[in-house]
């Protein structure tokens, strides 16, 4: 309870959030993890088949149902406390709290949090698999809503195929969104690191970039990170739980 007001009264003297959060967020809501999920159906599928550029090119209505399943799965789902709590302390400090994410689901925005960065992609938004024949040109791109459908859809022009909007093995996180993400980081004066493990690179380098630039980090995890030695503070517990403790 000490460190829980301790972090309250940072968070009230912080003119700037940053707020990272993790897959634990999610699975409050019942969001299976990617290898969490590959259960039934899925279970004899290398992620590799599933998750990478060259598992698409290689059978893409597979991955194309692959990702229907998971968007099948999330829409059922409903944002959390914690979801909650973060749209509403965005809503009341609309200037102070830069929310950046692994997820790729849309539980944040559907709690009503606005200007997430989502470092992963987003899993209900498509994008072409090479670039647009059109854009290459030199002209508008086309749009992926309008290719025409099939599993998965294609340009009925080119035969470019649709494929999620996600960042799979092997690729590159969106440059903009890394630099707003690192901006948002080395700019803020208070970090919380929500439901990661700290496992996977660049993301997790994001609490001990704005350690450096002399913010105050406080993990919020139920089991143990490989972020939690690099905190000044570590709150044992779920977002759901903590969340609305602290924000509320």
């Amino acid at each position: 309870m000490d460190d829980l007001q301790t972090v309250r009264g940072w968070l009230e003297q912080a003119p700037r959030l940053c707020v990272l959060t993790g897959a634990g967020m999610s699975a409050e809501s019942g969001v299976p993890t990617f290898r969490d999920a590959l259960t039934g159906l899925w279970a004899r599928h290398d992620p590799q088949q599933l998750a990478t550029e060259a598992g698409f090119r290689s059978d893409p209505q597979l991955v194309w149902d692959w990702y229907g399943s998971r968007r099948e799965g999330v829409a059922r789902a409903e944002p959390n406390a914690g979801h909650r709590a973060l749209a509403a302390w965005q809503a009341a400090h609309p200037e102070r709290l830069t929310l950046v994410t692994q997820n790729v689901d849309d539980l944040h925005q559907r709690a009503g949090s606005t200007d997430v960065i989502c470092l992963h992609g987003a899993l209900f938004e498509d994008r072409w698999i090479d670039p647009c024949a059109r854009e290459v040109r030199g002209e508008p791109a086309c749009d992926p809503a309008r290719a025409e459908p099939g599993r998965p859809p294609r340009c009925g022009e080119c035969g470019n195929l649709v494929r999620p909007g996600v960042v799979w093995f092997g690729e590159a996180l969106p440059g903009r969104a890394l630099q707003a993400a690192e901006d948002a980081a080395s700019d803020c004066e208070l970090m919380l690191v929500v439901g990661t493990a700290g496992a996977v690179y660049p993301a997790a380098g994001l609490p001990a970039l704005a350690r450096q630039a002399g913010a105050r980090v406080v993990v919020l995890n139920p089991q143990p990170s490989e972020l939690d030695r690099g905190a000044h503070v570590v709150l044992r517990g779920t977002a759901a739980q903590l969340l609305p403790q602290l924000l509320g």
